[in-house]
């Protein structure tokens, strides 16, 4: 069996290779890795509705008070996902918490977006990420997109790409310098924010194909939970990104 790397962070050919067959009573299987998905999805809409209705309902005094969980989910999430990335072991115990802090920061950022931009961007934008999600997953399960070593290659190095450009945008910034190339509006904003979305869609065929290949090489159980968990940093991902893009082309429009 090739066992060729993900250009997901999260998933690698070193981690087929030194934990398949490890000695462990049970192994992972492609239809609990499902179930891991599914329920880390639905403490994510859980933690999102929280912060979402908390500022749907305090709307003008709430908005501090949101942006606090916001920033906090955010930041925790992203410790945790770090965490995860190096003990893949806890990735039981930890995903579920990143799952819930992710909701809180995706759930008060979609609320911003809906002030700014009241039913254009929201609701489009959940449709969208889930309408891809199984766009993806029908174009991988009939062999339509397979992920080649090159197909590989290429996702990954536009995937490196965009986080060197992610965080070279923080770091300018932190110097009070704006840069509206990566997040700016008008056609380049545009195009920037497409390539953006068409890649983290791309992600989606690597991850289903490390869930599948784990599940041959027969990775302990508990990469149920860090395949699943490394699914939902895509989708967030592409969740955003599709919010990102619609609200440029809405504010296009004025």
């Amino acid at each position: 069996m090739n066992l060729d790397k993900s250009s997901n962070p999260t998933f690698s050919d070193r981690i087929l290779r030194d934990y398949s067959y490890a000695d462990t009573d049970r192994t992972m299987t492609v239809q609990g890795a499902v179930n891991k998905v599914i329920l880390l999805m639905a403490l994510v809409i859980a933690g999102a509705a929280f912060t979402w209705s908390k500022f749907m309902v305090q709307a003008e005094t709430g908005q501090g008070i949101v942006q606090g969980w916001m920033i906090g989910g955010s930041v925790a999430g992203f410790i945790l996902a770090l965490v995860i990335s190096f003990k893949k072991e806890l990735a039981p115990f930890l995903s579920p918490i990143y799952a819930v802090c992710e909701g809180l920061c995706i759930g008060a950022l979609s609320a911003y977006f809906e002030l700014m931009f009241p039913g254009l961007v929201v609701m489009r934008a959940v449709v969208l990420t889930f309408g891809v999600l199984f766009a993806m997953l029908f174009l991988y399960k009939t062999r339509m997109i397979q992920a080649t070593q090159r197909f590989r290659a290429i996702v990954l190095a536009a995937t490196i790409g965009i986080a060197v450009a992610y965080l070279a945008t923080f770091i300018i910034g932190l110097f009070g310098v704006r840069t509206t190339f990566m997040f700016g509006g008008g056609t380049l904003g545009i195009v920037i924010s497409l390539v953006i979305v068409v890649v983290a869609a791309l992600n989606l065929i690597l991850d289903f194909d490390f869930v599948e290949k784990g599940a041959d090489a027969g990775l302990p159980s508990y990469f149920e939970w860090y395949s699943a968990f490394g699914l939902m940093v895509t989708l967030i991902w592409l969740y955003i990104e599709i919010l990102r893009l619609l609200a440029i082309l809405a504010s296009s429009r004025d």
